[in-house]
């Protein structure tokens, strides 16, 4: 099964590499990344941000001033743009727990302390977790764990495994060990594209309509059948690439006139 996602998107990826992103003004292409990446990575976790709202918050910054936003929604994305920005900016440095819990600390400097008293931003839980109907395991076993999982990640990219792979495995992985009090969903997110960035490949965009899908992979990935999560992010960046594709595609036909 993914073998064949695998030959597909590496086709397309060639593709768009082509016809879309080195079409692109190289500034134009990473705000279009950003505002898009930074909308559904926190709309899965529930953040009522729109596309256009949040284009608008990263153009106008706090000028901006949504109707019926939560502050802690709109520091939460502000918060967000500023992690996206510092793991752009470091795609050469290696992913050391250092790495990580700065990248953490970016990601929910304005926001964790809010939504969980005695939370730190940039630090390890302290407490055992659960999220949804998932119990996680002993949270000092499993904090103990992230540097062997940095290493198998880096093994695996000196290896040549394919960089979607790797990806979603370290994902898979890193949710496994839940190892902050908030915001291990977008954290995974952000270094599992780091991952990607890094190979030179596209970034990859969880959508938040297919947020039922992505956590029936998760669920799936914790009962030791990765299959579901690797084939979910091959599936997930090859649909990214023919929509953005079919879009200017469909945007460069001509148009008649009518007038």
């Amino acid at each position: 099964m993914c073998e064949d996602l695998e030959r597909e998107y590496d086709a397309l990826r060639m593709l768009y590499q082509k016809y879309v992103a080195e079409r692109l003004p190289m500034e134009e292409l990473a705000e279009h990344n950003e505002v898009l990446f930074s909308a559904h990575n926190c709309g899965v976790e529930g953040n009522s941000y729109s596309v256009e709202d949040t284009r608008a918050l990263h153009e106008l910054g706090m000028g901006y001033v949504p109707q019926g936003k939560p502050l802690v929604e709109t520091m939460e994305m502000l918060d967000h743009f500023h992690a996206y920005e510092h793991m752009l900016d470091t795609i050469g440095e290696p992913m050391t727990e250092e790495y990580i819990l700065t990248l953490h600390r970016l990601l929910t400097e304005h926001t964790i302390a809010y939504r969980h008293p005695g939370a730190q931003p940039g630090e390890y839980t302290t407490m055992d977790m659960a999220a949804g109907d998932t119990l996680f395991g002993d949270h000092e076993r499993l904090i103990a764990r992230v540097p062997d999982l940095l290493l198998h990640t880096e093994k695996a990219v000196a290896d040549g495994l394919p960089p979607v792979f790797v990806a979603a495995m370290f994902h898979g992985y890193f949710i496994y060990l839940h190892p902050f009090r908030d915001g291990n969903g977008r954290m995974g997110r952000l270094l599992s594209n780091k991952i990607l960035l890094a190979a030179g490949h596209p970034l990859l965009i969880v959508r938040q309509e297919d947020k039922e899908e992505y956590i029936r992979a998760l669920k799936m990935f914790h009962k030791d059948s990765a299959e579901y999560l690797v084939a979910f992010f091959y599936r997930t960046a090859i649909r990214r690439m023919k929509g953005e594709m079919e879009e200017k595609q469909q945007n460069s036909k001509h148009m008649t006139f009518l007038f």
